[in-house]
């Protein structure tokens, strides 16, 4: 085994600058300052059309030819909403202090401009496909509105290694360790029973994974809010005190806490973005495939769901974890310096914290709330590296679909017996590079979007209840696929 270590010391040697160069020095300010210039360019859309973003969002009605638009929020979610929404902000506390709560809050402020932006662009350029359910995304914009197909071939490639691979094995690992540790059951049979429970669904197809998101999603996310809710008003006259400290925190005049690496503004801005940004993954490039799945009347609309699914990804269900953690006895006692993988340290003292405050419930709670936001962000994950396989493998779409999925579930597997700190590792460099991609084409085709909001709006104006969108709007409709966007809207 020697030789094993070895090879990923040197692995580590390359990896570890490139994935701390990129995040520290490129995405970090490219993702804030590109969530900045959309906010301003859209004249703070998050803020003016907040309450029809969520009046739309909850918008219940089916879609006979495929996708609904509740369905596709549902499925982004699913990946949204996972183990970042937990073990991250746990990390992100651990590492960077309560102040990173504050800079979690600010990138997902930003993020709802930079989701909409991306969102509607992967709306705009989406494709028929054979099986009803529309496809789209990065890998499909990036090659019909820039031109560029180099860049999508990086992107999609980026996105397989990160969703289909390495975040699906980190999910399953994440699942095992927490029903190891609440119910004593062995990783290997958590294993088999994420295998066969991931199967049935991911060989049904897009429809079949939205079908289960759209039911299992809105039900974990309640019955989670629900239990913070609980645990603010059970420590009500200690939430003043709390929001004092994040915010105090977040520009490193907060006190020290026991456990926490520092309160620097810097560590605590990293680690906020970052968990963030893996929490929400505005910007990153994830979300359009979901949106551009969706059966609308107008590819603004989309853009509004989805940018409203950071609302409740981020600014909700993240804020309880940290609510969780801030308010219990624990947080004094974080766990600093005990090795071990970071992401079950983060697991460890969310189901601490939360067994502060419930007790032996706690602990059997969060296991079962780990155990429905991973598998969901499995199927949400495979059905991302579905829709970017298709479009590398083109005609040979259906055989590479083949291969994908007995190889993610075997990752599955894996991911529940094995130790990943290196998946994790190997994740977060992939994922930066999609997001870097993803960002530098989405600052390019900006204008875009912001014509396909402004023909939005101005319908709205009209007193159109629906808008309903056509590509003659867009100054080249010929990148669009015709079909899709040959509705009754036309341009000032």
């Amino acid at each position: 085994m020697g030789w094993l270590d070895t090879l990923q010391q040197a692995i580590y040697a390359v990896m570890t600058p490139v994935s701390d160069f990129i995040w520290s020095y490129i995405l970090f300010y490219l993702l804030f300052g590109a969530g900045i210039a959309f906010t301003v360019l859209t004249r703070f859309m998050q803020f003016r059309l907040f309450a029809h973003m969520a009046r739309i969002t909850f918008d219940m009605r089916s879609s006979e030819k495929g996708v609904s638009s509740f369905q596709a929020l549902s499925t982004s979610l699913a990946a949204r909403v996972g183990t970042g929404n937990l073990a991250g902000v746990a990390l992100a506390l651990w590492v960077g202090g309560p102040g990173a709560v504050f800079w979690m809050w600010m990138t997902a402020l930003v993020g709802l401009a930079t989701t909409f932006i991306e969102c509607t662009l992967g709306q705009v350029y989406k494709i028929h496909y054979a099986d009803g359910v529309y496809r789209g995304g990065p890998a499909y914009y990036i090659e019909r509105a820039l031109g560029q197909r180099w860049m999508s071939i990086l992107f999609a490639i980026f996105l397989i290694i990160a969703y289909g691979f390495a975040f699906s094995g980190a999910q399953a690992n994440t699942i095992a360790k927490g029903m190891e540790g609440a119910f004593d059951v062995p990783t290997w049979a958590t294993g088999i029973a994420l295998v066969v429970l991931a199967g049935i669904v991911v060989y049904g197809g897009l429809r079949s994974i939205a079908r289960v998101a759209e039911k299992i999603v809105p039900l974990m996310a309640i019955g989670y809010f629900l239990v913070a809710v609980y645990v603010l008003i059970a420590n009500y006259s200690e939430v003043p005190g709390m929001l004092w400290l994040i915010v105090q925190s977040a520009f490193g005049f907060g006190p020290a806490v026991g456990g926490a690496v520092g309160y620097t503004i810097k560590i605590a801005m990293e680690n906020g973005v970052k968990r963030g940004l893996f929490s929400n993954e505005a910007g990153m490039g994830s979300t359009p495939n979901a949106a551009a799945t969706a059966d609308v009347n107008h590819p603004a609309a989309q853009g509004l769901v989805q940018a409203f699914g950071v609302v409740i990804d981020t600014l909700i269900i993240c804020s309880c974890t940290a609510v969780v953690i801030l308010l219990s006895g624990v947080y004094d006692q974080m766990l600093a310096g005990n090795g071990g993988d970071q992401s079950m340290q983060g697991i460890q003292l969310t189901q601490d914290a939360m067994a502060d405050h419930l007790g032996a419930f706690g602990v059997g709670f969060i296991a079962i709330a780990i155990l429905f936001f991973a598998y969901t962000s499995i199927l949400a994950n495979f059905a991302y590296s579905e829709i970017n396989l298709e479009y590398l493998a083109g005609k040979h779409a259906k055989k590479a679909v083949a291969v994908l999925r007995p190889a993610v579930l075997a990752m599955v597997m894996i991911g529940s017996v094995a130790t990943l700190g290196f998946v994790w590792d190997f994740a977060d460099l992939a994922m930066g590079l999609m997001a870097t991609t993803n960002l530098i084409a989405i600052l390019c085709l900006t204008p875009i979007a912001l014509r396909v909001l402004a023909d939005y709006e101005r319908q709205r104006r009209q007193g159109i209840a629906e808008p309903v969108f056509n590509r003659k709007v867009l100054k080249n409709p010929d990148q669009v696929e015709p079909g899709i966007w040959d509705g009754t809207s036309t341009d000032d």
